[in-house]
């Protein structure tokens, strides 16, 4: 049979081989009008969360997918550059393999690890900022008219659940809550993530989940208030920030009806009225998951403005943000703000976003500004991701709510699985986030600096979240001047490695590695400039690892020297020496410190550091000049072993006040432009510099064809064009795929980034080739393969390709899984002959039909087997499918009869 239609071309593999080879079980490409797309289906539904879903082809990140309403599928366009890169296709979400079990991802094999063991309570703090205060609460909702955000089609709720103190006098601190993403809707057990709410359904009321928080702060004097944020969950699967901004704009929206309703009152609604007059200077953000990411981005919009295209709130800021707490964050721009307080929260069970990426909002300030904010990670040991969520929590929640914690009943987690010793009941857990919420706004707002202790790493414990283990580090505060590896330094008698690099001989964590490290989360690019640690591996106590940098620096003032070092996890008693030398060469051990890994297993990220302080005293004593250091030693005392150092800083008590530095701002945007017809044209990405002063960001440019970057550094000031990235593009009338040149940035010094990716992207305006099918030999005996010919109406600048799918026959019987050569099944269909079905019944089976760019015929065929048995004749029918897989009306169709050969 001959037929013609405009196929969408499939994405290619780079070789013979790879044509040759079917893709992994689960993937396939479809077409739709004139897109291609690369399809993952999960046998499991991967539910709806906060991490996002890549799509990796040869260990770098090909792209994010669209996930499907079903649960199960992952769509993700391809360009034509994108041929090339179709090798080892991999899923992962937040540090977590998805398309494969949990011992064969790259975290390693699973171990052989020990029922975790916890060590004894750390000792109790000056003060318990879980204790419930003395005021009454009060509990009242309201219900605004919609917003219209950016990029988004339906409006968005603004809906909120206000918990605040009775009879309070004078105006209180505000607290805000983020929830983060989440299915939207709920129909009995079935939840799904559309907005608006279809009919029937009802609204999952994620806002809800943190009443214990709010009574908690309310009961202390605070002002809170959880917004709903359904209408972004259910729109921000092309969001290309993941839905940070419009997260932003509606955390804005709300703050400038509080202010309106603290000048005017009599506006508020019903809920408001009651409560206090909410003190708008005192400000605490509190984002849960990519509510995190939101309210971290509210408190960057909030000092230094976005653009006005992509912003949802144009309004004046009269608002002072004094902290975030950021609980089991996303940071896909990895760009936090580094003048504005935070506490993150990371939870050591998190089956979402596993990688704990937040850490980034402590590493990722150190020396970008004045360093005065203190910068908290605050590491829950055998916590989950949802059960800070009472509305995402089984057995509390209104909607469908599960574990997170992906538990294999075959393959017990020592760590994480329920039931073990350290993990925790859903009570447990949100008793120590209520907790450590209290902490962070009795140090940010109220200046209370008794509870600093609580959260940077002096190792104190607030009893309130018993029996929860909770460990701290932080960066900032009062802490100087810092032995860095990012920065210009000598390494001698260790490893200065790469928090990310694809060479497993210069990343930080090797081949070997059990488990992942939230330092080392993963960004847009596989390799990262001057993101470092020092490596230590020793084989017996006693060689000495030095670090240098490149001029002295100065401890003098300082009490002691805080040190951020990783040790394996469940390692046990790692000690090291601590020395330093300065500019005379006199030399001084400060003292030796002991620390135990965290509990892990290969599903765990528990190569964390531990905050270790030795005092000065020794090198005052030894009469060194600590405003002139110049290296700093670590000599292993313990039997061989590994550790790794973040940092190592002069360290001294005390909170100091906060003022924001002006600083530069960059936002990336992207221009779409035809290719046209002849020529070549040159354009740039579009950058926008905005703020005050000057400062340095890295940019990274992305190959479109190998997905590699490129980076430099860069220096930006306001009104400058600093970051001038120039793509040619080259026009001419045979179809291709639109082609994306991506760049990202990353701020260095003196610097915010908003929007980190951007780019050109050059759209195809050629008419797709039509193609036709005419059969070769589709009448033929048992033995000899039906052969049809695939030809394109004209050449294209990419691999144009089509598959067909086996459809039920019309008339007679039908070839089975006997029928056809066993290996071809095997490598079409992933099945065996036995047990015999039809054709049609097997999954996914078809051909495959690949002409290479420039071509413009093919053949495919079904090779046949002959048998002993007598038939009449069977038949096979073959169709075009579009990318759901149904048949696509008006496309060719393949019919092929095979005779009895006895």
């Amino acid at each position: 049979m001959t037929g013609a239609s405009p196929l969408a071309a499939h994405a290619a593999a780079p070789t013979r081989e790879a044509h040759e080879t079917a893709l992994p079980p689960g993937w396939r490409i479809t077409d739709e009008g004139t897109a291609r797309h690369l399809v993952w289906r999960s046998a499991p539904g991967i539910p709806m969360g906060d991490a996002r879903v890549e799509f990796h082809s040869g260990g770098t990140l090909l792209g994010v997918p669209a996930p499907a309403r079903d649960g199960h599928t992952f769509r993700l366009e391809l360009e034509s550059s994108d041929a090339a890169r179709l090798t080892d296709l991999q899923v992962w979400a937040g540090g977590r393999r998805l398309d494969a079990p949990a011992d064969d991802t790259r975290q390693g094999r699973r171990g052989s690890f020990a029922a975790a063991q916890p060590p004894a309570p750390l000792p109790a703090g000056a003060v318990d900022p879980g204790t419930p205060g003395s005021y009454r609460t009060a509990t009242g909702e309201y219900d605004l008219p919609p917003v219209r955000l950016p990029g988004f089609k339906a409006p968005v709720e603004m809906r909120a659940v206000v918990v605040a103190p009775a009879a309070a006098r004078g105006a209180r601190p505000l607290a805000l809550f983020l929830h983060g993403r989440h299915a939207t809707c709920y129909k009995g057990a079935e939840a799904t993530g559309d907005w608006p709410c279809p009919a029937g359904t009802k609204p999952i009321p994620s806002y809800r989940g943190y009443l214990r928080d709010q009574q908690l702060l309310a009961s202390q004097g605070y002002v809170t208030v959880s917004i709903s944020a359904n209408g972004i969950n259910g729109q921000d699967g092309e969001a290309e920030d993941g839905g940070a901004q419009a997260r932003s704009s509606l955390v804005r929206q709300h703050l400038a009806h509080w202010a309106d309703w603290a000048t005017h009152p009599a506006t508020a609604p019903a809920a408001i009225r009651k409560a206090p007059k909410a003190d708008l200077s005192k400000v605490l953000l509190v984002g849960h998951s990519r509510g995190g990411e939101g309210v971290n981005r509210a408190a960057m919009d909030s000092l230094y403005p976005p653009p006005a295209t992509q912003d949802g709130y144009r309004g004046p800021v009269r608002w002072h943000v004094r902290g975030t707490v950021l609980i089991g964050p996303t940071i896909f721009g990895q760009n936090p703000v580094p003048d504005v307080p935070s506490a993150t929260v990371l939870p050591g069970c998190d089956g979402d976003v596993s990688d704990l990426q937040g850490e980034v909002y402590v590493d990722g300030t150190r020396g970008v500004s004045r360093g005065r904010a203190l910068h908290s990670a605050v590491y829950v040991e055998g916590a989950d991701h949802n059960f800070f969520n009472t509305e995402w929590t089984p057995g509390k929640a209104q909607a469908p709510a599960e574990d997170d914690f992906f538990d294999d009943p075959d393959h017990k987690d020592p760590v994480c699985s329920p039931g073990s010793r350290t993990r925790l009941t859903a009570d447990q857990q949100h008793r120590a986030g209520s907790t450590y919420i209290a902490a962070a706004a009795r140090l940010f707002v109220a200046g209370d600096d008794r509870v600093r202790e609580l959260l940077d790493g002096t190792g104190r414990r607030a009893p309130s979240a018993d029996p929860a283990r909770v460990l701290t580090h932080a960066v900032g505060a009062q802490r100087g001047a810092g032995f860095l590896p990012d920065g210009k330094v000598t390494v001698t008698g260790a490893r200065l490695c790469s928090a990310v690099d694809p060479k497993p001989a210069v990343a930080c964590l090797g081949e070997d590695a059990h488990g992942v490290s939230p330092h080392f989360a993963t960004w847009d690019t596989g390799r990262e400039t001057g993101r470092r640690a020092v490596a230590l591996r020793w084989p017996a106590p006693g060689k000495a690892a030095r670090v240098q940098p490149a001029s002295p620096l100065s401890l003098a003032g300082a009490r002691s020297l805080a040190l951020r070092v990783i040790m394996p996890p469940n390692s046990k008693g790692t000690q090291l020496d601590v020395a330093v030398t300065d500019t005379r060469g006199r030399r001084a051990v400060l003292g030796r410190v002991t620390a135990d890994g965290l509990p892990g297993s290969d599903r765990t990220a528990s190569y964390w550091a531990r905050e270790l302080r030795v005092p000065l005293t020794a090198a005052t004593r030894a009469g060194l000049d600590l405003r002139h250091v110049t290296s700093l030693e670590l000599t292993p005392r313990s039997r061989a072993g590994q550790a790794w150092l973040m940092d190592a800083w002069a360290w001294r008590p005390g909170t100091p006040a906060v003022q924001e530095a002006p600083l530069a701002r960059v936002d990336l945007g992207r221009l779409s432009v035809k290719e046209g017809d002849s020529g070549v044209r040159t354009y740039r990405v579009p950058v926008r510099v905005s703020g005050h002063g000057g400062g340095q960001v890295r940019v990274y440019v992305m190959d479109p064809v190998t997905g590699e970057a490129k980076d430099r550094l860069v220096t930006v000031r306001p009104g400058r064009d600093d970051i001038a990235v120039a793509v040619q593009v080259k026009g001419n009338k045979r179809f291709a795929y639109d082609v994306t040149h991506d760049i990202v940035v990353k701020a260095v010094r003196g610097t915010v980034v908003g929007s980190h990716r951007g780019g050109v992207t050059a759209l195809n305006d050629d008419p797709m080739p039509k193609v036709s099918v005419t059969p070769i030999a589709d009448r033929v005996s048992e033995g000899q393969p039906l052969r049809w010919k695939v030809t394109l109406s004209e050449p294209a600048d990419t691999e144009i390709s089509a598959s067909f799918s086996v459809v039920p026959v019309t008339a007679g019987p039908e070839l089975s899984t006997k029928d056809v050569d066993p290996a071809w099944l095997r490598e079409a269909g992933g099945v065996e002959p036995d047990p015999e079905l039809p054709l049609s019944q097997v999954p996914y089976l078809g051909v495959w039909a690949s002409m290479p760019a420039g071509t413009t015929s093919t053949e495919v065929s079904v090779p046949t087997v002959k048998d002993t048995v007598t038939e009449t004749a069977e038949s096979v029918r073959l169709t075009v499918t579009d990318d759901s897989g149904a048949p696509l009306p008006g496309g060719p169709v393949l019919t092929g009869t095979v005779l009895d050969a006895s």
